[in-house]
């Protein structure tokens, strides 16, 4: 035990270090580029909660970041302070999740109905917002756009002054947030509220037979993870300075499950180091057009299901333990 966790918390404070040296290593171009993956990987982390620590397959990761991607476009075009966007960015979400997540929890909706009750709401929200342009729909001042999507929207500001925060600062900001949720998952993992949900991910029947309600901490758990997500959308909307349809898209839904099957859900970093990957691969693919790239995803996504289906971290750190046992001392 004493030779994994120093070695989990060596690899954490050399990622750590990496992630804090990289505005004095990359010039802005490359800073920018960089950020987005941070803030993909606060939506990773989002996953590996409600898939990997629950067990619970949901498609809706993405229709809770889309919405907290909008929420944040809308409220800050409004002339809110972005920090309050922000947290509306967060609360819709999570309101959204405790909505639907009553009925899917609590009418014992099975894990496969779950996922394409999921599925289809990322359907549903895509096709409705493509519809929603025209000066007619609108909330407050701003128009939706529709498939245009809403550009222009405010980068996130200092509180107090509003300047707006530059390259640097946003992207420490973004490992910031990166740090906190990390952090915040792995303490919530290891108290008394995680172990119930990892006793109920292995076996539901045994923990409602210890008296244990599993709707309602399924539930908790969803909403959790629904406003993690919504966090990443506000911070991804911010960072580009736009938002529109694609959010609720299914490629990028099927995105967030090949990001966790590829890193491995065993782990809170699995999905982390998933999204890395998927998301350089995706970029340089679309760079050199050498092949298709949602032809390439489901080669990979097919090829781990049946290869490697704990995924690249949890074999990689089985690897890395292998040798530090072997080590002498």
């Amino acid at each position: 035990m004493s030779v994994r966790r120093s070695l989990e918390t060596g690899l954490l404070l050399a990622v750590a270090g990496a992630l804090i040296a990289v505005p004095w290593l990359l010039d802005d171009a490359g800073l920018v580029s960089v950020n987005v993956f941070v803030i993909l990987s606060v939506l990773a982390l989002s996953m590996a909660l409600v898939w990997g620590v629950a067990g619970i397959f949901s498609f809706g990761q993405s229709v809770f970041f889309g919405l907290g991607a909008y929420s944040y476009a809308v409220l800050a075009l409004n002339g809110l302070p972005t920090g309050w966007a922000v947290g509306g960015a967060i609360v819709l979400p999570a309101v959204a999740a405790l909505a639907v997540g009553y009925f899917l929890f609590y009418g014992r909706i099975s894990d496969v109905y779950l996922g394409v009750i999921t599925l289809t709401a990322s359907l549903i929200l895509y096709h409705l917002v493509n519809t929603v342009s025209g000066s007619d729909f609108r909330i407050g001042e701003v128009a939706l756009g529709g498939y245009n999507g809403m550009p222009g929207v405010p980068p996130l500001a200092w509180p107090g002054s509003g300047e707006p925060l530059d390259y640097t600062a946003f992207y420490l900001a973004s490992v910031a947030v990166l740090a906190a949720v990390y952090l915040g998952l792995r303490a919530l993992v290891a108290s008394r509220f995680g172990a119930v949900v990892c006793a109920i991910r292995e076996n539901e029947l045994r923990a409602e037979l210890l008296g244990y309600d599993s709707r309602a901490y399924k539930l908790a758990v969803f909403v959790i993870a629904a406003a993690i997500a919504g966090l990443a959308g506000a911070l991804h909307a911010s960072w580009g300075g736009f938002v529109g349809p694609d959010v609720f898209s299914i490629s990028f839904a099927a995105q967030i499950i090949i990001w966790a099957q590829v890193g491995g859900v065993a782990l809170l970093a699995g999905p982390v180091v998933g999204c890395w990957v998927i998301q350089w691969l995706t970029t340089w693919l679309g760079t050199t057009r050498v092949a298709d790239t949602n032809l390439v995803l489901g080669v990979i996504f097919v090829a781990f299901v049946l290869l490697l289906p704990g995924g690249l971290l949890p074999r990689l750190r089985e690897w890395l333990l292998s040798r530090a046992v072997r080590e002498p001392a």
